[in-house]
């Protein structure tokens, strides 16, 4: 993958529910929502300035919810941030940038 480009879709990993989890409170907050599931199923990644990361989180009753996390460069020392987020999504929907 190119700097720039946008990886394949892969299953979710550890590193990538944790990051979900980071920014559920942000998206809670936003929407006025409690989410009692949050569980990241797969995501794409961007090489920016950093990573984007798109994530596809289930959120219960067939309904799904896309964010895009930036995590910034380690030597940067700043925490993920969320940069954007998509409601209203289903299981077929595709990760696209956004």
């Amino acid at each position: 993958m190119m700097a720039g480009g946008i990886s394949d879709a892969k299953p979710s990993t550890p590193d990538v529910q944790q990051l979900a989890d980071q920014m559920k409170s942000h998206i809670e907050q936003k929407e006025n929502k409690i989410y009692p599931v949050f569980n990241a199923v797969e995501f794409k990644t961007q090489v920016v300035a950093g990573t984007n990361y798109f994530i596809k989180v289930d959120i219960g009753q067939g309904k799904y919810m896309h964010l895009r996390v930036l995590k910034p460069l380690p030597q940067m020392n700043e925490a993920p941030s969320l940069s954007g987020y998509q409601t209203g999504k289903v299981a077929s929907d595709p990760l696209n940038y956004f």
